[in-house]
């Protein structure tokens, strides 16, 4: 299984590095710090990261044995938040931050994840909230850290470790 845990962050070096793999990903999964899954040709990869990293669309990763895999934002269920002016479209801002509403902010639009319950709040405030399958990116926050000019390794990998599928029955639960 091929192991990621290093992330290509020099732009001269990601630039002219060969990719050998795609990573599609929805955004739930690349917040995780432990993971495995498949890529595009259907490879299983385990995937390590510190606690707090988030892989972005775009994102290289080497793999142990040298090869490159590119992370891609996978297709999910979004709605796309317009408004009439930017007044109101700033009130819809302020009140998804309010509930810690994770957002990406787009020329003109917010696209968050489908959610009833913010989408009546949102039309409630004058909103047009159109629902899409679409990458999701929204923003690291004030505190997301900062930006690296060098190969980073993600994390240790640990020596044995059973990595999780999202489906995969708790542990106590195997038989």
């Amino acid at each position: 299984m091929l192991t990621l845990h290093t992330k290509i962050t020099d732009p001269a070096v990601a630039r002219g590095a060969p990719v050998d793999g795609r990573l599609v990903l929805p955004y739930e999964l690349r917040e995780k710090c432990r993971l495995r899954a498949k890529l595009d040709t259907g490879e299983e990869v385990a995937l390590f990261t510190v606690r707090g990293t988030v892989l972005r669309g775009g994102d290289l990763l080497k793999g142990d044995d040298g090869r490159v895999v590119r992370v891609e934002a996978a297709f999910e269920s979004t709605y796309k938040v317009t408004c009439t002016d930017p007044l109101a479209l700033l009130r819809c801002a302020f009140h998804l931050g309010n509930r810690h509403t994770q957002a990406q902010v787009g020329d003109g639009f917010l696209r968050i994840r489908a959610d009833a319950v913010l989408r009546d709040m949102l039309a409630g405030l004058g909103a047009t909230v159109v629902e899409q399958l679409a990458p999701f990116e929204p923003e690291s926050g004030a505190y997301g850290g900062g930006h690296h000019h060098h190969d980073t390794l993600l994390a240790p990998v640990p020596l044995r470790q059973r990595i999780h599928r999202p489906g995969d029955p708790p542990a106590g639960d195997a038989p």
